[in-house]
């Protein structure tokens, strides 16, 4: 495993442990999950995995209750991420939030506390006066922002008048918004992305095709897994599946070294087994040459799904079977 290069109090892995199929049932794994999810976590564990983020909203706190029964003695040595859902995130409610989180998670500390979206009508001084209270009296250590624009980033900073260590955002090889000033930020600030959703929910891992489309309902309710846009992307899975064979690599985990190819950048994949986890983790050591990079970047450009209210009538149609 390898690490991020700056100044923390624990080091923080590459690759991390998204919960969020934690403790959900729409993401149709099963009634043993639960179980299934505690082996996860240990072999993440023996594996150098360091970052295990989850969040109040994640099964209704279920997320926060299994990963910290799965950690067990091992809590204190890890970063353990969690999020407060912003409704009303005044100050005082923030304080509430963050003991009720530590509690389920069984942590005196969360190492990394986040505000889960920027809310429209709550400004992030009142926020951040509650998360700096937080770290006065060490219930918080880091903190840390998720879907916030750089502008914004910078804002509830200064605000917190301390560093607001990371900002998670969808980020992966089809959703590269980040790159344009998320990333540079970081880099020059000292800041970490943390990309959820680095596989487009499995789009980049090359299981499916328009012949061949997720069952799931969250898959299905994505329109990236559209039979058009499944057709679309076959030249970028395509040029995925080239790099990976270089690497003797799954395409999913040529599709993570695309995202660590970014120093300051920290991938979060989910895992539905053991077996996942454990290729999750061997891509934080694949190295990409600067052209297979170039070449994977531009792939990526080629790709223009139909996506937005156009995609709409599209979703409709497929979910009637027509």
């Amino acid at each position: 495993m390898r690490y991020v290069e700056l100044d923390t109090p624990k080091p923080i892995s590459r690759i991390g442990l998204g919960t969020w199929q934690f403790g959900s049932k729409e993401w149709g794994y099963g009634p043993d999950y639960e179980r299934r999810a505690a082996d996860i976590v240990r072999r993440a564990l023996d594996l150098g995995v360091t970052l295990f983020d989850t969040a109040e909203l994640y099964g209704f706190g279920r997320s926060e209750r299994i990963l910290g029964a799965a950690l067990g003695e091992d809590r204190g040595k890890v970063v353990v991420a969690s999020k407060i859902f912003p409704l009303l995130p005044v100050a005082p409610v923030v304080q509430q939030r963050a003991v009720a989180s530590a509690a389920r998670l069984g942590v005196g500390t969360i190492d990394l506390y986040q505000v889960h979206q920027a809310n429209p009508v709550v400004a992030d001084t009142t926020t951040m006066r509650g998360m700096r209270a937080l770290q006065d009296v060490g219930l918080v250590a880091e903190v840390g922002v998720s879907n916030y624009s750089l502008r914004r980033w910078q804002f509830a900073e200064a605000a917190l008048g301390r560093r607001v260590l990371s900002n998670q955002v969808r980020y992966s090889m089809i959703d590269r918004g980040p790159e344009e000033d998320l990333l540079p930020y970081a880099r020059q600030a000292g800041r970490i992305v943390l990309a959820y959703s680095p596989l487009a929910q499995g789009f980049l891992s090359g299981r499916y095709d328009a012949q061949h489309p997720p069952s799931g309902a969250v898959r299905r309710a994505n329109p990236y897994f559209l039979p058009e846009n499944l057709e679309r992307g076959a030249g970028l899975i395509a040029t995925v599946r080239e790099v990976a064979d270089a690497h003797q690599a799954t395409p999913s985990q040529i599709a993570l070294a695309y995202l660590l190819y970014h120093p300051n950048v920290v991938a979060i994949p989910g895992a539905s087994g053991v077996e996942q986890m454990e290729r999750n983790a061997a891509a934080a050591e694949i190295d990409l040459a600067d052209d297979e990079y170039a070449a994977l970047a531009t792939a990526a450009r080629e790709f223009r799904p139909v996506t937005g209210l156009a995609a709409v009538p599209r979703m409709i149609r497929a979910r009637a079977g027509r």
